[in-house]
């Protein structure tokens, strides 16, 4: 696999491991992903359980493929994130378009709402895990040095998207009623 592709495997792996670990964290994290998924008003109420327990577990096998060291097992998982990303796109559009606001438990703990910024940065994953598989399967070689570069890249760029919300959240406007924290 050439470094692209290494790369874009390291930046989904991370994101989809983060946001799987997030919400499988323990029993609490994964009842607040659960009542996103009911708030979200995109799937009935009786079926947010069963639908977060699917996307838990699918997110968990993305990392797993892409943790496999084959090309086809990249594809594969790269493939799986793409669609899963696809679909989860099109669940925050639709509540954002119904002026649903819901917190993204995307990664587990923020209560951000959803909103544009979630669209937008799936769309990207999106087109960069369909990116990855494509550059996959098409073999390529790559130095020691590239590899590394790659890697480094991927995971940096992975944990930047899983901070997302709390890093846009450092530079939202102050609440005018916010209090200071020591009473002043």
């Amino acid at each position: 696999m050439g470094c692209l592709a290494i790369g874009i495997q390291c930046l989904i792996g991370v994101v989809f491991l983060a946001s799987s670990a997030g919400k499988a964290a323990g029993r609490r994290s994964f009842d607040r992903f659960v009542s996103s998924v009911a708030g979200m008003q995109v799937v009935p109420v009786r079926r947010a359980r069963p639908v977060a327990r699917t996307v838990v577990a699918a997110e968990g096998a993305v990392c797993v493929s892409l943790a496999v060291p084959v090309p086809a097992a990249t594809v594969v998982g790269l493939a799986i994130a793409a669609v899963l990303l696809a679909v989860f796109t099109a669940g925050i559009a639709l509540s954002v378009r119904r002026g649903v606001r819901a917190p993204c438990r995307c990664f587990g703990a923020s209560p951000t709402p959803l909103g544009p910024r979630h669209i937008v940065r799936n769309l990207a994953l999106t087109a960069a895990a369909v990116t990855g598989a494509a550059a996959a399967g098409t073999g390529g070689t790559a130095t020691p040095g590239g590899v590394a570069v790659a890697v480094l890249a991927g995971l940096l760029l992975g944990a930047l998207v899983a901070a997302l919300d709390d890093i846009l959240d450092l530079f939202r406007p102050v609440e005018a009623q916010a209090q200071h924290p020591y009473g002043t």
